[in-house]
């Protein structure tokens, strides 16, 4: 029972096996025929494209040579139309060849021809020139010698001419902004007054009070001529007495102390010691405020308190009776107003010439030109090296570095040869006016001189036979020159040279 029924499960069991197994290989072969169709309709399909993409390619490779026929065929036609104007160039040059070729053969007879003329002429010419040799009596030479001067005397008048148009044109122009400049900076500093005298003497209540300023057996006035180191001379000048000193700060002092002595009355050695040392202080004292005061009014900054120092003490010196102080201050503002025409540095202007005459305060103790002391002195103070060169330089004891060293030499001189600023002795303007003529006399073809408008102007009158208009340009120049290298001299000098030609016959 048990066998049968293990034999019934074994049969169902390979019946179950067997009917899966077909059942499965069934679903495979179904599988398989799916796939191989799939297949097939993608091989189908990819046939068709790569027959459709062929037919594309044939068609694109047809239009590129078709394009490019064209291309080659309109290369082609350009070659053509290039080759045919090549082709029409070269006959023109031919042409042109052909021409230029019968125009040399033309200059070369032509040039035969001109060779055969010019010898022609150069005979007619020796013809000419023997037969002039002949009839004027002169050799070549002497004749070429006579044409030259000629030739030179019209040349010197054509110079002269230019020369003088030149000038003309250059001096009218140039002074017309030089005079503008100057005027409108003069106009806008116009001081009231620069020129004072410096005062020498001390006027006495009476005579009887020079007695008591010498005293018994001189010890007054030779105590107040100790303190002070200055000579008192007490002379037949009624009711006053002259105070002599090279030191005019010291002169002051001692003017100051002279006037408080006859005003208090008491006159004795302790008493002269006390009120001299009483001005000395005060005098002191005004050195710091003037110089102070000269900064401030001048616009400069930045000075060392020395150097503010002795521009208080220019205050107590002259120039020909000019005023230092004031000098200095009126050419610091001169120099601001041309500097600030012309473009250069206004400052280097405005302090170079506050400080330009800075030497004259202490000139007397110190041998040398004043604008070299003052530029050692600026220079010690660590002043600029440009304003230390406006110092040096603005009376040419050193050469000028800048336009501003320039411009306080100009502002100097507008200050200096203002009318009335300064003052000269008869002595000195004697001199002067002596030195100029002897300089005009000195040059040769000169047959007078004249020094004019108190020296500020020298005429001179040439031998026409000796010197022409050319030399007498020069002359002036020449001139010039010298008078500038040999003479001092405040402001400009003119020098006007005359030639004048007179021609003089007789009716008879």
């Amino acid at each position: 029972m048990e066998l049968g029924y293990v034999i019934i499960t074994l049969i169902g069991l390979a019946l179950g096996f067997a009917a899966g197994y077909f059942f499965h290989r069934n679903v495979a072969d179904k599988k398989v025929k799916s796939a191989e169709a799939r297949a097939e309709e993608i091989v189908e399909r990819a046939e068709a494209r790569s027959k459709e993409l062929g037919v594309k390619a044939k068609e694109e490779a047809l239009q590129m040579r078709t394009q490019a026929e064209q291309e080659l065929a309109r290369k082609r036609q350009e070659v053509d139309r290039q080759e045919e104007r090549l082709q029409k160039r070269h006959e023109n040059l031919d042409r042109r060849l052909e021409n230029l070729e019968k125009r040399e053969r033309n200059l070369n007879k032509r040039q035969g021809q001109m060779d055969r003329k010019a010898n022609e002429i150069d005979k007619l010419n020796e013809q000419r020139l023997s037969e002039l040799e002949r009839v004027s009596a002169m050799t070549r030479d002497e004749a070429k010698g006579e044409l030259l001067i000629m030739v030179e005397s019209e040349a010197r008048q054509d110079m002269t001419r230019i020369i003088r148009q030149v000038e003309a044109d250059i001096k009218q122009e140039a002074d017309r902004k030089a005079r503008g400049i100057i005027v409108m900076a003069m106009q806008r500093v116009a001081s009231d007054q620069v020129s004072e005298t410096v005062v020498s003497a001390v006027p006495l209540p009476s005579d009887d009070m020079k007695g008591r300023i010498i005293g018994r057996q001189g010890r007054n006035i030779r105590a107040f001529e100790n303190a002070t180191g200055v000579d008192v001379i007490v002379d037949d000048t009624p009711e006053a007495i002259i105070l002599s000193g090279f030191d005019p700060v010291r002169r002051e002092i001692a003017r100051l102390a002279m006037s408080r002595l006859i005003t208090d009355g008491r006159i004795h050695p302790a008493r002269i010691e006390k009120l001299v040392k009483k001005a000395h202080e005060e005098v002191e004292q005004t050195i710091i405020e003037e110089g102070e005061r000269a900064v401030f009014e001048a616009g400069v900054r930045r000075l060392h308190p020395d150097i503010v120092k002795m521009l208080g003490r220019l205050r107590f010196r002259t120039s020909y009776g000019q005023n230092q102080h004031a000098h200095a201050i009126e050419a610091s503002r001169l120099a601001v107003i041309i500097a600030n025409e012309v473009g250069a540095d206004i400052e280097i202007c405005r302090e170079g010439a506050l400080l330009h005459d800075l030497g004259k305060a202490i000139d007397h103790e110190i041998e040398g030109p004043h604008a070299v002391i003052g530029a050692d002195v600026a220079k010690r103070c660590g002043v600029n090296a440009k304003v230390v060169n406006c110092i040096a330089s603005h009376h040419h004891e050193v050469e000028q570095e800048s336009l501003e060293a320039v411009i306080v030499e100009v502002a100097d001189a507008i200050s200096g040869a203002r009318p009335g600023a300064r003052r000269e002795s008869l002595e000195n303007y004697v001199k002067r006016i002596k030195a100029l003529e002897e300089v005009a006399n000195s040059f040769k073809g000169v047959e007078e001189s004249f020094a004019i408008q108190a020296g500020r102007e020298i005429r001179i009158i040439v031998r026409p036979e000796d010197v022409d208009d050319y030399e007498a340009i020069k002359m002036s120049k020449d001139i010039a020159r010298q008078v500038e290298e040999s003479l001092e001299y405040p402001g400009q000098i003119k020098v006007t040279v005359i030639r004048e030609t007179r021609a003089i016959d007789y009716a008879k």
